[in-house]
């Protein structure tokens, strides 16, 4: 009996509706300023009338009209004027790739994740770029939150990304997104939700394993909610600390900004990794509140790796069990009853 067919499609039944149901994101190129832009569909975001209030965009595909290397992307949230609307507003932004694989999982692959933290992000065009083919198929959705008396009307989210079109000499790396979550590998059951319920006082939560091949991390940012302390990125095999970072908090311990780590110098291109070490993330959060704060808790980062020479970026298996039940939680993530399931009970209120 072939248990393992078996298995994958009957998660691909149980998962719904597939990439083709996804309504399309408007994509618009400027190949005179070689911009990129990804706009998702307008949305109302009511009055905050207890707590925050969250509303999701819908999850969208998104086409890839042109061959090129990125080498810079922000987000914008922008009222229907296009006059641009408080950062706090961006609970999240995710771009993924269900063509491609992740370093450490075989999922699909996240090209990017932001929040309101998270700064712009670019690199010298010369030297690096993420490589994008045109007809490429992704995934875009976002989250946004409201915590103000005052309602927002047809708010968009786009993401606006510059690149260097393919067939120049440079950039001189080609280089790949990676990620880790505390909560991989699948997040919460159903939903995907790699948030987790914060307890009083003292929490950590962590993730360990090996990416599939060997190279170097240019960079990387980090994201965690509010009364987050700290991310830290550690070798188990050697035990050795790689980074430690810490949020930019107000007085109230909520979280305004993370800061971009860039470990790339004249002398050195970055940290190295290697396929045959472990390696751990753990978040750590400090809730003064004394009550628990339902989805609470988050602890993700993402930044840019370079593969050794020689090292081949491994391809994605789509029926693999693993890959099948992650893209199904992304497509179910963008449906109306999954997101007010992952709305119920964020705000700090008791």
């Amino acid at each position: 009996m072939h248990v393992v067919p078996l298995l994958v499609a009957l998660i691909v039944a149980l998962a719904g509706p597939g990439l083709g149901s996804l309504p399309p994101a408007t994509v618009l190129l400027d190949q005179a300023q070689h911009r990129l832009v990804i706009e998702l569909p307008a949305v109302e975001v009511p009055v905050a009338a207890h707590g925050d209030v969250m509303v999701g965009l819908p999850l969208c595909q998104v086409l890839v009209p042109v061959s090129a290397s990125l080498h810079s992307a922000r987000v914008e949230v922008l009222d229907r004027s296009g006059h641009e609307l408080p950062r706090e507003m961006l609970h999240h932004f995710n771009l993924s790739d269900p063509e491609h694989r992740e370093l450490f999982l075989p999922i699909g692959l996240h090209l990017l994740a932001a929040s309101k933290e998270t700064p712009a992000i670019t690199v010298p065009r010369l030297l690096f770029g993420l490589p994008l083919v045109r007809g490429q198929r992704l995934i875009a959705g976002a989250m946004l939150a409201n915590t103000t008396g005052q309602a927002y009307h047809g708010v968009h989210v786009r993401l606006v990304l510059h690149y260097t079109p393919a067939g120049r000499p440079w950039p001189l790396y080609r280089t790949y997104p990676w990620a880790i979550d505390v909560q991989y590998p699948l997040g919460r059951p159903r939903t995907g939700s790699k948030a987790f319920d914060l307890p009083p006082g003292r929490t950590e939560r962590s993730w360990e394993g090996s990416p599939s091949i060997s190279g170097t991390i240019l960079g990387l940012g980090g994201h965690l909610h509010d009364f987050g302390v700290s991310l830290e990125l550690r070798d188990v095999t050697t035990g050795a600390l790689l980074w430690r970072g810490a949020p930019t908090t107000d007085g109230a311990g909520r979280v305004t900004s993370f800061p971009l780590a860039r470990f790339y110098r004249w002398y050195r291109l970055g940290l190295h990794v290697v396929s045959t070490h472990r390696y751990r993330l753990t978040a750590v959060y400090d809730n003064p509140t004394g009550h628990a704060i339902r989805n609470g808790g988050m602890g993700a980062v993402a930044g840019l790796f370079v593969p050794d020479r020689g090292a081949v970026w491994p391809e994605v298996d789509t029926t693999d069990s693993l890959y099948q039940q992650d893209l199904a939680a992304t497509i179910r993530s963008g449906t109306s009853d999954v997101m007010a399931d992952m709305m119920v009970g964020h705000h700090t209120d008791p």
